[in-house]
Formats: C-alpha cells, sequence, structure tokens
C-alpha cells in the first residue's frame, strides 16, 4: 500500500508529541530503523497491526491513524465508520459486517476476551479483510476451461 505522506504525518506526530525516534521504537517494540525507513518514504505504509503498535506508542486514536495510512476512508457516512475504503462494493461491505456481527463469544485458549482484546482483534482483522479483498480485485481473470 502505496501513501507517502503518512511517513510524513508520522514524522510530525511524533515530533508534536516530543518523542525520538529510539523513545518510539521502544515504546511501540518495533525497531526506529523500521520507523526511520516509514517517516522517510523509503517504505510503503506498515500494516494495520503495527499502526495499533504506533498509534497506542503515541496515544493517538487507532482509527485516525489508519485514515491517514489510507485504510479508512476521511469522510464522515457510515461506510467511513465501518472502515471500508473507496473501492468497496456494497456486497463486500455487508460481508464484512456479517463478519463481525457474528455474535460468538471470542476465547482464546479457552478464556473468554475482554472488550480491549476484541477491539484489537477487529482493528488488526479490518486491515487484513480490506487488504485481502483489494488484492483479490487486482487479480487477473481466471482462464480455467478456456
Amino acid at each position: 500500500m502505496e501513501n507517502p505522506s503518512f511517513g510524513k504525518y508520522l514524522k510530525q506526530l511524533r515530533e508534536q508529541k516530543e518523542v525520538s525516534i529510539n523513545q518510539l521504537a521502544e515504546a511501540a517494540g518495533i525497531s526506529n530503523s523500521q520507523i526511520s525507513r516509514i517517516e522517510n518514504g523509503l517504505r510503503g505504509v506498515p500494516k494495520p497491526a503495527t499502526i495499533r503498535k504506533l498509534a497506542d506508542a503515541l496515544s493517538v486514536p487507532y482509527a485516525e491513524m489508519m485514515k491517514q495510512a489510507g485504510y479508512l476512508e476521511h469522510d464522515a457516512s457510515e461506510e467511513a465508520a465501518a472502515g471500508s475504503p473507496d473501492w468497496a462494493s456494497s456486497r463486500d461491505r455487508r460481508d464484512f459486517k456479517k463478519m463481525l456481527e457474528e455474535d460468538g463469544e471470542l476465547m482464546f485458549d479457552g478464556i473468554p476476551l475482554d472488550e480491549d482484546d476484541k477491539r484489537r482483534i477487529r482493528d488488526v482483522l479490518t486491515g487484513l479483510f480490506w487488504e485481502a479483498k483489494q488484492m483479490n480485485k487486482r487479480k487477473p481473470p481466471s482462464t480455467k476451461g478456456k
């Protein structure tokens, strides 16, 4: 995913918070070289899980960082609130909504997850879902049976 302005946004945010690259790296649990490459535009937009770590380390809303990264729309429509990208069809949105609304109890190793854990899992799944959908839309049509 390409978004050259994300690196500038991250650097500006980090500097506003008066945090060094090394401090951010330690707080987020990612390498200082990775942060430097992101900020300098030498690396594409990080995956949602990395954005979550950066958002938590900088104490900024995850959704805002996801918007800046291009994973979420910037308008206030219901689709943006659900985190669907511009290219998603109504069928894609319905599939995603259905996946998130399945109401079984989430557990890990037999222990029910608390709301914070569920939110983090939902955030990661949101990014992965839309990334996979976008990749699937780019695949050339199958030539089977011709």
